[in-house]
């Protein structure tokens, strides 16, 4: 964090309780500043026992904000996540596509409705998040990776807008999660030995296929073996099935590969063995792609389809303003429609944006 990047601007911290967001705290505390903190409020429609995290969650916020002198406001974006992230991730997921509802949160909750709600009278919005940013010589600011390729959040980042990302602020980007660990003990951070959160950004222990339970329910059909044919047994939803999927499927005689959906007869079909040829592409399209920055003309790049910490090398081949073929040099495992494909430059060092997988 550059002191002239942050010198006179008023600085609004998203606090969530979590150790990355605290010591985001921490950094503005010890160049003598104390930012406004907001907790971002996000639950189910009525108190459940589903919703088990977040009054622990406020309490640790409180707990820091308290502790480096600084006002917590809670803000509630209850029914923009649930009218607008839960409607993105069921209508695409009901259509037999693999969403990220964590990509949807950072732009249109964290960075979305609550700039509409109280962002919008700050500068900067700071955040927890593993990623770094950059001014160029032509004044253009751009998202760039973290050094820590493990806790890289940049490919989460990868939908927000070109406004959001000027001003976006993140403050321990250019830390390892180790070294935020050992400033949270030293500074006896209340959460300091917390474990990250897991799951569907904001809904802490909520699995994810309760998620969709709740909102879509159960509708069986037959499983069938790609190469034979062969019914082998009965999903309860293709909703709960991902391309390349080979954990929990439930079915005997395995292991099984899950490696097409069909919708409209409601199939899930999978491939026998750990790694049939069929769960692998090294060409696909990628649709809607969505500029972070400014659009460049780039053919050779590195890419992700998954929060992994690998870049994998490849050309596009543009066939429209927003839409290009992927030629990876490797054929990847698991390529499924609706996936965001992440696009960063030759040395994954800057994220230049994302769009979704079509085929």
């Amino acid at each position: 964090m550059n002191i002239t990047e942050i010198e006179n601007k008023k600085i609004a911290v998203l606090l969530s309780g979590g150790v990355d967001s605290s010591v985001v705290v921490y950094e503005f505390a010890r160049l003598g500043l104390h930012p406004d903190c907001f907790y971002i409020k996000i639950g189910p429609e009525e108190e459940e026992e589903w919703d088990c995290s977040s009054e622990e969650d406020l309490e640790m916020a409180t707990a820091v904000a308290h502790k480096y002198d600084c006002k917590l406001e809670v803000i509630d974006c209850h029914r923009e996540y649930w009218d607008q992230v839960t409607k993105y991730t069921m209508d695409k997921v009901r259509a037999g596509l693999t969403p990220n509802p964590d990509v949807m949160c950072n732009r249109l909750i964290k960075f979305g409705a609550f700039d509409e709600k109280r962002g919008h009278d700050y500068d900067l919005i700071a955040t927890g998040h593993y990623a770094q940013t950059e001014i160029d010589n032509m004044g253009l600011k751009w998202l760039c990776t973290s050094p820590d390729p493990v806790k890289d959040q940049t490919d989460f980042l990868a939908q927000i807008t070109d406004w959001q990302l000027r001003k976006a602020l993140f403050p321990i980007g250019h830390y390892m999660k180790d070294e935020v660990r050992v400033i949270a003990e030293r500074e006896h951070l209340v959460n300091a030995k917390r474990k990250d959160s897991q799951g569907i950004c904001f809904l802490g222990k909520i699995n994810y296929n309760d998620y969709i339970r709740r909102y879509l329910g159960e509708q069986p059909g037959d499983v069938i073996e790609l190469e034979t044919g062969k019914r082998i047994g009965e999903h309860k939803g293709l909703w709960f099935h991902t391309i390349g999927q080979r954990k929990g499927m439930g079915f005997g005689g395995g292991p099984w590969f899950v490696v097409k959906k069909d919708v409209a007869q409601n199939i899930l079909y999978v491939s026998h063995g750990y790694d049939p040829e069929t769960a692998y592409k090294q060409d696909f399209a990628v649709c809607d792609f969505h500029w972070l920055t400014t659009q460049v003309s780039v053919v050779n790049v590195t890419f992700k389809i998954r929060h992994t910490p690998e870049y994998h090398p490849a050309t596009l081949e543009w066939t429209g303003e927003h839409a290009f073929i992927i030629h990876s040099k490797e054929k990847i495992h698991g390529v499924a429609p609706g996936q965001f494909c992440v696009i960063y430059d030759e040395n994954h060092h800057r994220c230049l944006g994302s769009g979704e997988i079509t085929v």
